[in-house]
C-alpha cells in the first residue's frame, strides 16, 4: 500500500472518530452526558458493581480520568459509589435507576448514528467494514500503547 494511502486511512479514522464525537456530544447534551462519559454507563449496564480500576482497564482510560468522570456521573445522579467489601481501598460503582432509563435513550441515539453512517451500504459492505476495522484494531493493539 502506498504511503499516501496509509496516511489517508489515518485521516479517515480521525475524521470519523471526531465526527461521531461531535454528533454524540450534541444528542447526549440533554442528559448532561458527553461522548466521553456515556461509555461508563454502557459498560456498567453489562457489568454493574465493578470497581473503578476495572472500569479504567476495560475502557482503556487512566485512573484519574475514570475518577473525574465517575464523580461527575455521581453528581448527575447516574452512578452510586460504595466501598468494595473485599478491598477497602477500592470503590464499586453501580448504576442508578435514572441511568437505566437514560441508557435506553443512549442506545437509540447510537443506533441512529450507525444507521446514518452506513445508510448507503449493503449488509455485505457493513460486515466487511467491521471485519477490516477489527483486524486494524488488533494490529494496533500489538503496538502496546
Amino acid at each position: 500500500m502506498p504511503q499516501e494511502e496509509i496516511m489517508h486511512l489515518l485521516k479517515l479514522n480521525n475524521k470519523i472518530f471526531r465526527t461521531t464525537q461531535v454528533y454524540l456530544d450534541k444528542v447526549l447534551k440533554k442528559y448532561e452526558l458527553s461522548s466521553g462519559s456515556y461509555p461508563y454507563l454502557l459498560m456498567l449496564k453489562h457489568k454493574d458493581g465493578i470497581n473503578q480500576n476495572e472500569i479504567s482497564e476495560k475502557l482503556g482510560y487512566d485512573k484519574a480520568m475514570t475518577t473525574r468522570t465517575v464523580i461527575k456521573l455521581i453528581k448527575l445522579g447516574y452512578l452510586e459509589r460504595n466501598k468494595d467489601e473485599t478491598d477497602h481501598r477500592a470503590n464499586t460503582i453501580y448504576l442508578t435507576e435514572k441511568a437505566n432509563v437514560v441508557i435506553e435513550n443512549i442506545l437509540d441515539e447510537i443506533h441512529k448514528l450507525v444507521q446514518l453512517m452506513t445508510k448507503d451500504m449493503d449488509d455485505e459492505e457493513k460486515i466487511n467494514t467491521v471485519k477490516s476495522l477489527q483486524k486494524i484494531l488488533m494490529n494496533a493493539r500489538e503496538l502496546n500503547i
